[in-house]
């Protein structure tokens, strides 16, 4: 009898094995890292998670239905925020891109039409009036176009968005950062499903250290 206990202990521990693998938490410096500089975030009430992406960016482009997805369904203590990267001058047309589109109330439209131009339709968007091409085919208004493209509001954004960029100390996209603490990407997490139940990962965990109840994160398989 007991030997036939041993074998049956043998044969079922690379089940249990394979199980915890599966179901054991994140480690930290592994598939996600900690700030060296914890920053602060724009909600107080709220888990923050940051998503920073560059239009120019084939993987950023590729989280786009995984990163939706979550967005769609995450639970409602978490405040999701889309932050263009600038990790060199070529990258801020692009922020002011989705500034001017942000504060136009046309993000919705603007921001996957602009991915789709870019990877779908390989469109070399690189110059101010390509740009602003770009905007007047997809229904925004010239006069309202430039007016907000050269604003002070858009300025400011823009430079916000460098600062934090550097304050994230990111050297690469896209990158998710959860309340300001840890970051992590699709190469450390293990590909872009995965990187989704990284940050629900550290969303409950974040949730647990305050105290707040435990709502159950839902978990992405993207489309």
């Amino acid at each position: 009898m007991k030997r036939v206990l041993s074998w049956l202990q043998v044969l079922l521990l690379p089940v249990f094995v394979t199980g915890a693998a599966v179901a054991g938490d994140f480690t930290e410096g592994t598939e996600y890292l900690r700030l060296a500089k914890p920053q602060a975030t724009s909600v107080q009430d709220k888990i923050e998670v940051v998503e920073l992406f560059w239009y120019g960016c084939p993987h950023c482009h590729k989280l786009e239905p995984y990163i939706n997805d979550w967005a769609a369904n995450k639970p409602e203590d978490v405040e999701f925020i889309r932050m263009p990267a600038i990790l060199g001058p070529g990258w801020e047309l692009f922020a002011k891109a989705y500034f001017t589109a942000d504060l136009l109330g046309v993000l919705e439209t603007i921001h996957p039409a602009l991915f789709a131009e870019i990877h779908d339709r390989r469109s070399r968007i690189n110059t101010d009036e390509k740009l602003r091409a770009f905007f007047l085919n997809n229904g925004v208004k010239a006069e309202d176009f430039d007016k907000t493209f050269k604003s002070f509001a858009v300025a400011v954004k823009v430079n916000n968005a460098r600062l934090m960029t550097q304050r994230y100390a990111i050297t690469g996209v896209p990158t998710l950062i959860v309340n300001g603490k840890f970051s992590t990407s699709a190469s450390i997490a293990g590909g872009n499903p995965n990187m989704i139940k990284v940050i629900n990962h550290l969303v409950d965990q974040e949730r647990q250290l305050a105290g707040a109840s435990v709502e159950p994160a839902v978990t992405s398989t993207g489309q």
